[in-house]
């Protein structure tokens, strides 16, 4: 294919203005000395000034301009970049009573400074603002915003004299004329021209801004040849040298060096120059002379003429000249010709007729005239031409934006509030600012409504119109029919309001015209529009049929029937676009929203306008279609110029240049919305061609092959043809969805929600995707997907390319806007591999508008589809319906491996296991489900995956885990158990199953713990859970209980007793309480049940040595006195217990308890005691009954019980009264044979009593109770009281004497002596347990003779004691008594036995 023409028609591109009205700053000013003006004296003006460097790549002012409106005496400014977001750039000056003169805006540029110079009815100001080359270095400009020019407006001194004066009264303005020019000298003064009443031009001077001085005045003449300061003036009247057709209507400057040439166009037809230094007219120029005159023509006055000048370094200075006649105009544009001697003539160029009306404005490059228009219906016109080489004089269209329709069309069965809420916020059809001025007119006035969003601008237009509507109502009844139909009529009143004033602000002012960019602007009241070249498909469809006839074939293509073709194919198409009505167009509209085949619609379409031709446009076509002579041909190289898909996924985007500031190149919101603007007409055109496109093949599928396609060989290829137009359609329609479709705002935690799942998904990092920058709110996603992903890459390919050297590069608006558009579309294009848009949509949280846009695409685009389904996951994820996401991550992954987001969605992680691209896949999925929370989808995806993962045992363990791990969490015991025996991983096996036992032990699911089967697995969950309890404290945690349980269930009762055995052991140890004694002997009974379940041979259990309980794994090293860890023994001692030591340790168990449960105090000593220890507490305690079962048990001696009992009887008789009434508790505790409790009976006399009950009860060889008891009593001191000395002397009468002398009781062995002798001399013998006393016929009795001459020696030696020689005396009596008596018997046993 060719270049395309040389010439091509553009587009408007107007901002979507969708923000707020601008916030101007205020600036007042009211001049002194002035008498005001009516401010509707002069018509409402525009214009705008272009950096010097604008198109400089590597300038601070790249991309920058000034425009500005004007309104009776209100100036508005605006400074605007494509580059960044200018803060502060409006302001909004007001000179009170002096209106401006349409076009008194000039604007000049110096080294440093910005210099504004303003011209009024009344005065002249000049405003210095700071340039923003000395504001910013370029190369520091990095942030996505900076100050304005316009920051610092309101610190400037507008009463300074320097900066501001008076136009002088006389000879004054001249009241005809509106013409002005400003300039700056090269000595920095300020020079304002203007017509003056007299006929001439005078010159306002104001002094160099930073040089005092006063202003002054100079008039040019046409008789003046001198410099005449004018220091007075001259009435009117004496002076009469030039005449009223002389008056200037158009002033245009050329600043040289150290002069100036200003040319003045005047009424009289001609073109005047003259020399500002020299004060002279240099050249007069009769411009009726290029243009065909007639009489009426030459006498009347050129009001309506107009010129511009434009300059090239190359080709020198340009005139263009507008010469306004009736119903006609002609564009006439020289070239300023030197010659020797400062003689200057004009050298035409070229003559271009217009047939317009109404000449607004027009802008002069060296080669180009733009015109803006408005015809007889106010209808905007805008025309370019090249006159150097469109030698025809062919004007050039350009399609301005046009005005939404005037009637909303609404179905009987559509929502009125919905339809045209629908239609009036779409964006690009009206601003923010016309439905805001529309709602104050709808409200009457009642309301401001002031800087709305978006947002709240529809709620607001909601509540006015529902609010009239109501008020209007005042029947109670009235039908469905008239209800609708008043309803109706409010919705379309309001909508008739905003259409007034979109008519109203999007009236364009003014051309701008950069003649260092090439761009072009229209600007208008409250906003301004770019032009952009249209493309070559678009330009041949827009274009109307009488110049699309004139169009150069041969430029289209190199082939010249080719390009006939395509002509005529062409206009076909536009003759089947104009006879298609709106409800024709809401068929294909319909068709493409409801996933309908669009060649289904097409053909509807096709029936329809076969029904209703009435213009017989079928025969139109049909004659057309004649004139093409290869159809198939020419379809398929109109398709291929529309179709953007590409091979290969486009190269992600490199790092932009920080030096050349490439990084914010066309980063603003007025980029972005132009830019995408441009995509969304585009798309609108090309969506128009494509409909009409299967259309007219539907109609050459019905006239058949013989007629037009030449043979039946060719039906096929029409047929492909068919199905490839469709995609293109619905690619052309998702585009333009999305270009109107508006982003929503998100909230703060919803991003940071969406930053984490990226990062689960290793995707936060990339460079389609900046989560954590909230949308401005009105953006479109297309607008939202430009600023963060599309532009990046768009400049570095552009730019970044080798051999670029992007010093000299030079920025040229068409031509960049152009290849923008051009390489943003493939970016968008739905089947092109690469899937930066839905990556971006989904990284800005877009979920609503992420889910339409994969649901208009996944019918027809098999391009991603597995892409398209992991985004659609993601958005069902966030909208809380998970078994549909589930079901949309299934279906993705037979694309994994196949797609490129998928690609890097598995890429693994530094030093992660590499596996199966499609187990990468179900593991990064399964993260984010986990991270969700959704653990029964998370099993249901990890069981997908395993059917995957039958090869790689990792990834199994690995699945198998996550599913025992989610299963366990939802509750599902068995389930997780099953995951659990299923994993082939060892380690993980058994993780997982002290997982399972800690977790069903903290739920106190025991019973689903003890009854899974463990096949191969039963020591590891016994090991687990003695470890477990081992390791945690007894009375929180119930392991042993559980492993006492896991054995019974399993009927091995030997480990069930051992279990409880150990934990009995070890709650006497660590738990010294109550309650841990209580638990201590159900232990023991527990233990005791086990082993008499079996048989007795095999009743026996294994206890470790003492201490080996605490050697456990995890326990801390034991160490020894000075810190050193002591060494662990090599061989531990093995103890063996029988059912005996079991029933004798529950014995014990039951007494400590009873012991504690008597004296609490005891706790913390008597629950790891041994026997002894617990006799001895008992006997503190007088817990004697108790002592002496626990005695009898463990087969240990009575005697601490008798001491013990002996030494509280002490302790009560010589106590006082609260011995005695604390003595009752542990006698209330012992069993006495017959307890007495009357007033003569006390806790002494009970508790003597008791010791007797004891010493009766249980006998000892020997008397040793008596013994011990008798012993503690002497050793105290204590009277032994007479039932004990009665029950002694039956049982050990000599014991007793022994006693007495150990103590020196020596009265009291001499009675007992006497007694005893006599007992043995047969008195009282019954009371010693002498069954027979001394006789020579009874058996042999004795006497403890040693321990009586002890005494007999004891008291011989105390002989100075009168009493005890006494006792002596009569125990020696005594005794010779008793030998005498002994003699006699053994003399008659003697004889006896002889």
């Amino acid at each position: 294919m060719a270049a395309g023409l040389a010439e091509r028609s553009c587009l408007e591109l107007g901002d979507p203005v969708r923000d707020p009205p601008r916030r101007f700053r205020n600036v007042v000013f009211t001049p002194p000395g002035t008498a005001p003006l009516p401010t509707g004296r002069y018509g409402d003006s525009a214009g705008g000034f272009c950096y010097r460097e604008s198109a400089q790549l590597a300038a601070a002012a790249r991309n920058r301009f000034v425009r500005w409106t004007t309104s009776g005496d209100t100036v508005e400014l605006v400074e605007e970049s494509l580059d960044v977001n200018l803060l502060n750039n409006s302001v909004r000056l007001c000179i009170q009573g002096c209106p401006f003169l349409p076009g008194g805006v000039h604007v000049c540029e110096i080294q440093s400074h910005l210099v504004i110079l303003l011209i009024t009815g009344q005065t002249v100001h000049r405003l210095l603002l700071p340039h923003p080359a000395r504001m910013y270095r370029s190369e520091l400009i990095t942030e996505s915003q900076m100050q304005s020019v316009f920051t610092d407006i309101g610190k400037i001194n507008f009463r300074d004299p320097l900066n501001y004066c008076v136009i002088p009264n006389v000879p004054g303005l001249a009241p005809n004329s509106v013409a002005s020019a400003a300039w700056l000298s090269s000595e920095g003064e300020a020079l304002f021209a203007l017509p003056s009443a007299s006929g001439g031009i005078f010159i306002l001077k104001l002094p160099p801004h930073d040089v005092p001085g006063t202003f002054s005045v100079v008039e040019l003449k046409q008789s003046s040849v001198v410099q005449r300061f004018l220091t007075g003036w001259m009435p009117t009247a004496i002076r009469r040298d030039c005449g009223p057709s002389d008056l200037p209507v158009s002033l245009s400057v050329h600043c040289l060096d150290h002069d100036a040439f200003l040319f003045a166009l005047c009424q009289d037809h001609k073109l005047r120059m003259w020399s500002y230094k020299d004060q002279m007219c240099l050249m007069v120029a009769d411009l009726l002379e290029f243009m065909p005159v007639s009489r009426d023509l030459r006498l009347a006055a050129g009001t309506g003429h107009r010129l511009r000048l434009a300059f090239s370094p190359s080709l020198g200075l340009y005139l263009g000249v507008y010469i306004h006649a009736p119903k006609q105009g002609q564009f006439c544009v020289f070239q300023l010709v030197s010659t020797e001697s400062n003689r200057y003539s004009l050298d035409h160029i070229s003559s271009l007729f217009s047939s317009q009306e109404t000449l607004i404005d027009f802008a002069l490059t060296s080669a180009e005239i733009w015109a803006l228009w408005h015809n007889e219906e106010s209808q905007t016109i805008v025309k370019y031409i090249n006159f150097e080489q469109n030698v025809a004089g062919q004007w050039n269209q350009v399609f301005v934006q046009p005005l939404p329709e005037e009637e909303v069309i609404v179905q009987q069965d559509q929502d009125l509030r919905e339809t045209y809420l629908e239609y009036l916020f779409t964006p690009g059809r009206f601003t923010n600012a016309a439905i805001q001025k529309a709602l104050q007119i709808f409200s009457q006035g009642t309301e401001r409504h002031m800087d709305l969003t978006w947002d709240e601008l529809k709620k607001e237009v909601t509540l006015a119109v529902e609010r009239e509507f109501q008020g209007s109502v005042t029947e109670y009844e009235c039908s469905p029919e008239e209800f609708w139909q008043l309803h109706l009529e409010f919705w379309s009143k309001f909508y008739a309001c905003c259409l007034q004033y979109q008519e109203a602000l999007s009236q364009p002012l003014a051309l701008l015209l950069n003649p260092y960019t090439s761009m072009v602007c229209l600007l208008k009241k409250g906003s301004l529009s770019f032009l952009m070249p249209c493309s070559l498909v678009d330009h041949l469809y827009l274009l109307s049929n009488e110049h699309l006839l004139t169009e150069d074939d041969a430029a289209i293509f190199d082939d010249l029937e080719m390009s006939r073709d395509v002509v005529c194919l062409v206009q076909c198409l536009r003759l089947i676009g104009e006879s298609i009505s709106m409800e024709m167009a809401f068929i294909m509209e319909m068709a493409c929203s409801r996933l309908q085949p669009p060649e289904k619609a097409a053909e509807q379409i096709l029936e329809d306008l076969i029904a209703n031709d009435t213009e017989n446009m079928m025969e139109n076509i049909h004659s057309k279609l004649q004139e093409i002579r290869n159809p198939i041909h020419a379809i398929g190289v109109l398709i291929r110029e529309m179709d953007y898909e590409m091979d290969a996924d486009m190269e992600r985007a490199h790092h932009l240049s920080m030096r050349l500031n490439l990084t914010q190149l066309y980063g603003s919101a007025t980029a972005a919305g132009v830019v995408c603007w441009g995509v969304c007409k585009i798309a609108t055109i090309r969506f128009l061609i494509c409909r009409d496109l299967l259309i007219l093949q539907q109609l050459l599928l019905r006239l058949g092959d013989p007629v037009v396609l030449g043979g039946g060989r060719l039906f096929q290829s029409q047929q492909d043809l068919l199905h490839r137009t469709s995609p293109l359609l619905l690619s052309y329609y998702l585009i333009r969805w999305a270009s109107q479709c508006l982003a929503s705002d998100v909230p703060v935690d919803t991003l940071e929600s969406n930053l984490q799942h990226l990062s689960v998904l290793e995707l936060a990092d990339t460079t389609a995707l900046t989560p954590h920058k909230l949308v401005p709110v009105p953006q479109t996603i297309v607008e939202l997907f430009f600023q963060e992903v599309a532009r990046k890459h768009i400049i570095s390919r552009l730019f970044l390319q080798p051999n670029t050297s992007l010093a000299e590069t030079s920025l040229n608006w068409p031509h960049l806007i152009t290849t923008i558009v051009a390489e943003f579309l493939p970016l968008l294009w739905p089947s092109n591999p690469g899937f930066l848009f839905p990556e971006c949509l989904m990284g800005s949280c877009q979920y609503m508008q992420l889910q339409e846009y994969i649901r208009l695409l996944q019918p027809w685009c098999h391009v991603n589809m597995g892409s398209c389904c992991f985004m659609m996951g993601r958005c069902y994820l966030v909208m809380g319906e998970g078994h549909k996401a589930l079901d949309c991550f299934c279906r993705a992954v037979s694309e994994v491996g196949r797609e490129e987001f998928l690609d890097r969605l598995i890429q693994p992680e530094e030093g992660e296991m590499v596996s199966a691209p499609r187990l990468q896949y179900y593991n990064k999925v399964l993260r984010l489900l986990e991270m969700v929370g959704l653990p029964e989808l998370v099993i249901q995806l990890a069981s997908l995956a395993i059917m995957e993962s039958a090869d790689d045992w990792r990834s199994q363990a690995t699945l198998r885990t996550c599913i025992f791990k989610h299963h366990l969490d939802l509750g599902h015991n068995s389930e997780a158990y099953v995951a659990l025996t299923q994993n082939p991983d060892p380690s993980r096996q058994l993780d997982c199953l002290r997982q399972l036992v800690v977790v069903l032990c903290e739920r106190s699911q025991l019973q689903d713990l003890v009854e899974f089967p463990y096949i191969n697995l039963h020591n590891e969950v016994v090991g687990i859970i003695e470890s477990h309890a081992r390791a945690v404290d007894l009375m929180t945690h119930n392991y042993y209980e559980l492993l006492y349980a896991f054995h019974i269930y399993r009927h091995n009762y030997r480990k069930a007793g051992t279990v409880m055995f150990e934990y009995g052991m070890r709650l006497g140890r660590e738990v010294r309480t109550l309650r841990g004694l209580q638990k201590q002997g159900n232990c023991f009974l527990a233990a005791i049940n086990c082993l008499r379940l079996i048989r007795p041979e095999y009743a026996w259990i294994v206890q470790p040595a003492p201490g080996a309980v605490y050697e456990r794994p995890g326990a801390s090293p034991k160490r020894s006195h000075d810190g050193e860890c002591t060494a662990v023994p090599t061989t531990r001692q093995i103890e063996i217990l029988e059912l005996e030591d079991l029933e004798r340790e529950c014995v014990l168990a039951r007494i400590r308890l009873t012991l504690v449960q008597h004296d609490l105090s005891t706790a913390a000593v008597a629950g790891n005691s041994t026997p002894e220890e617990t006799v001895a507490l008992l006997i503190r305690a007088g817990l004697f009954d108790t002592a002496v079962t626990l005695c009898q048990t463990f087969k240990l001696p009575l005697t601490p019980i008798f001491e013990g009992l002996a030494f509280k009887c002490i302790k009560l008789q010589l106590g006082g009264e609260a011995a005695q009434a604390e003595a009752w508790n542990w006698l209330a505790a012992n069993q006495l044979s017959s307890l007495v409790t009357t007033k003569e009976s006390s806790a002494t006399d009970e508790a003597w009593r008791l010791l007797s009950t004891y010493l009766e009860r249980y006998p000892c060889q020997n008397s040793l109770y008596h013994r011990c008891v008798i012993n503690k009593l002497l050793a105290h001191g204590i009277p032994l009281p007479n039932w004990l000395i009665n029950s002694y002397k039956k049982v050990d009468a000599a014991e007793l004497l022994r006693l007495y002398l150990n103590y020196d009781l020596l009265e009291e062995a001499v009675d007992l002596v006497l007694e005893y002798v006599d007992a043995v001399l047969g008195k009282g013998h019954q009371y010693f347990g002498i069954e027979f006393p001394l006789s020579a016929t009874a058996p042999m009795v004795w006497l403890p003779y040693t321990a009586i001459d002890q005494l007999l020696q004891a008291l011989r030696e105390s002989s100075a004691n009168t009493h005890n020689i006494v006792l002596y005396q009569k125990l020696h009596e005594k005794m010779e008594d008793y030998h005498e008596k002994v003699s006699v018997a053994t003399q008659d046993r003697l004889f006896r036995r002889n």
